[in-house]
């Protein structure tokens, strides 16, 4: 029987809360506001500077001592042996050309594997969350946050016709592709922002593969969940990707998210990711 740390489900209801909360600000202001590119090329706008104010907020509310690195107003703060990581806007492009997969990720990091995790959908209706477990909450917009019902979820063994690979909508290398290649019988799907990770961790999806630029904030939540939800997310090495690495800026090798940790006999990941 599986046992984990004290607290961890508490903390998972509680960043839930933060989450959805900034999740329907940014739903609300989705078609309101104009993007613009920031120093590294990247999309930002007024929605994701609002939800991380937000955000931080209410980490610095519940847990004032433990520092936070997250992507806008605190992309170099300092970490430490537990901190969080918080994206308040996860698929900007998507979101400022109105799509629905967009989402609010936020992630606590303990000796660099995150334990516990939220990622929330909120033009979707769709929530996950990691902390004792893995669990899926659906609602509807204008849902009281401390009402919904969570399930618990889990990834699914490989499918006999083949794996489910999702790719993104708007990024796309080489080395992905030949990655998901070599899969067996791989069936591609679509899908944007943290909500690849909550498809795997729900048993709809088999396996995320990236080796575009990505940031630790992209990554730790949903890796905490498929890794509750019984998947694994590893790096190029085959080893679960670590967290805290100020050095080079907090960005990600090449990783994939695995429903079936069995998966990765097959993968083959470059050591250097490619930039897009």
């Amino acid at each position: 029987m599986r046992t984990d740390p004290p607290g961890l489900a508490e903390t998972a209801e509680r960043l839930s809360l933060i989450a959805l909360a900034a999740g329907d600000l940014v739903r609300r202001m989705q078609g309101t506001v104009k993007g613009r590119l920031k120093s590294d090329g990247s999309p930002t706008s007024r929605a994701d500077l609002a939800a991380e104010a937000a955000i931080l907020a209410g980490l610095r509310e519940a847990w004032p001592d433990i520092p936070v690195v997250a992507e806008e107003t605190a992309c170099t703060a300092g970490c430490g042996a537990l901190f969080f990581l918080a994206d308040p806007l996860d698929g900007t492009k998507c979101y400022l050309a109105g799509e629905p997969e967009f989402t609010v990720n936020i992630a606590l990091v303990r000796e660099g594997r995150p334990v516990a995790g939220v990622i929330v959908a909120p033009a979707l209706g769709r929530a996950w969350r990691a902390g004792a477990d893995a669990r899926e909450a659906r609602f509807a917009p204008g849902d009281p946050a401390s009402g919904l019902a969570w399930r618990p979820v889990r990834t699914r063994p490989t499918p006999g016709d083949g794996v489910v690979a999702l790719v993104s909508k708007r990024h796309g290398d080489a080395a992905s592709e030949a990655a998901i290649a070599a899969l067996p019988q791989p069936r591609r799907r679509t899908a944007s922002s943290a909500v690849k990770f909550g498809l795997i961790a729900a048993g709809e999806a088999d396996v995320y593969v990236r080796c575009g630029r990505t940031m630790e904030w992209d990554t730790a939540a949903g890796d905490a969940i498929v890794t509750a939800a019984g998947g694994r997310v590893i790096g190029s090495d085959g080893q679960p990707l670590t967290y805290g690495h100020r050095g080079r800026g907090y960005a990600n090798g090449c990783f994939a998210a695995l429903g079936d940790p069995a998966l990765a006999g097959h993968l083959r990941l470059p050591d250097t990711c490619a930039i897009a």
